[in-house]
């Protein structure tokens, strides 16, 4: 029997939504999608996509949940307990899950009758090895939820989605390379590391974070008039990266034009390739070799350039097949949803 889903991908200042048609032997079919950027209330942004939208239909919305700390690890049901557990969970993400939940309560209230799914980011990461999940701190502060969580995992699940079952390569690592960016070691189709970490902050620099940080650079900071975790936030989060190198744009397209006459944009291009191939081969080093790499995110999928710079330097490898596939998050999204809420 065929019902329509609602997909919702609740970016820190964005919100995309796809509608698809689902119950077909094939999976969901995308019928309509739309998003609204640099917007300041997801609530009213919602409100505003539902209302070119025959929600009529809408049998169940699935929402992507950036991060559902220690509690929320899977992909789920939405009820009043796991409602709970995510407002607790804000202090792990605090610029997405805010968004995320103001989205959540706007659609119980506006599709009373709709079944609501969490997707998280995180579940791919799950089951990753205790070796590379445990970061090197005390039980004491360990007890407090710190540890490798890892992210981007609906667009990972969406790669693997991609390949036949069959074909899914014994050592494959995944770049998905976009405003936020990470690499990730996939052993037989399970992840087992990945380079962001706590936070979507860490890992690899990326358009306005600054990804890894000698611990004692915080200290330092600390002491030079960044004593706040606001400021702090600000700086690793919106004025680091591809922006805080390049000192005029996040963006890769400006920065690949500009890269010729400013070194600012040559410098920052080439330290982001630097890490990126540093990080894959590290990843491959984790798999004992590599079978396929796959460039996915707006970056990987786009900017051939970059490509062919971070490939340049990784022939040490061996043989090893390269592939450009897309992100699709929401159309991940919205196979969970329609797998959860069939249950």
């Amino acid at each position: 029997m065929e019902h329509v889903i609602l997909a919702l991908n609740c970016g820190s200042s964005s919100l995309k939504f796809g509608l698809y048609r689902g119950g077909g032997a094939g999976g969901p079919v995308l019928v309509r999608e739309g998003e609204a950027e640099e917007i300041g209330d997801h609530a009213v942004a919602l409100t505003d996509a539902l209302e070119v939208l025959d929600t009529s239909d809408i049998a169940a919305v699935g929402h992507r949940i950036v991060h559902g700390g220690v509690d929320v690890r899977t992909h789920q049901i939405l009820t009043p307990d796991v409602l709970e557990k995510l407002r607790a969970a804000v202090p792990f993400a605090p610029l997405h899950l805010p968004a995320a939940l103001s989205v959540i309560e706007a659609t119980e209230r506006k599709l009373p009758k709709a079944r609501q799914v969490v997707c998280l980011d995180t579940a791919f990461h799950g089951e990753m090895p205790a070796v590379s999940r445990t970061l090197p701190l005390s039980s004491a502060v360990r007890r407090l939820g710190v540890e490798r969580f890892g992210f981007h995992g609906l667009s990972l699940e969406s790669i693997l989605a991609q390949m036949d079952s069959d074909s899914v390569p014994e050592r494959l690592v995944v770049a998905h390379l976009g405003n936020g960016a990470s690499i990730t070691a996939i052993h037989k189709g399970q992840s087992i590391d990945t380079s962001m970490g706590f936070t979507p902050a860490g890992g690899i620099m990326m358009g306005t974070r600054s990804g890894d940080l000698d611990p004692g650079t915080i200290v330092y900071l600390m002491r030079k008039g960044y004593e706040s975790a606001e400021k702090l936030e600000a700086l690793i989060d919106r004025e680091s990266g591809l922006l805080g190198i390049s000192e005029t744009s996040s963006d890769v397209r400006e920065l690949l034009q500009t890269r010729g006459k400013d070194a600012r944009a040559d410098l920052a291009l080439k330290m982001f390739c630097y890490q990126t191939r540093k990080t894959i081969a590290s990843m491959a080093a984790a798999l004992g070799g590599l079978d396929v790499l796959v460039f996915t995110g707006g970056i990987g999928e786009h900017a051939a350039p970059l490509r062919d710079e971070i490939r340049a330097g990784l022939k040490f490898l061996g043989d090893f097949q390269v592939r450009v596939l897309p992100a699709q998050e929401d159309l991940q999204i919205a196979r969970i949803t329609e797998k959860l809420a069939a249950t």
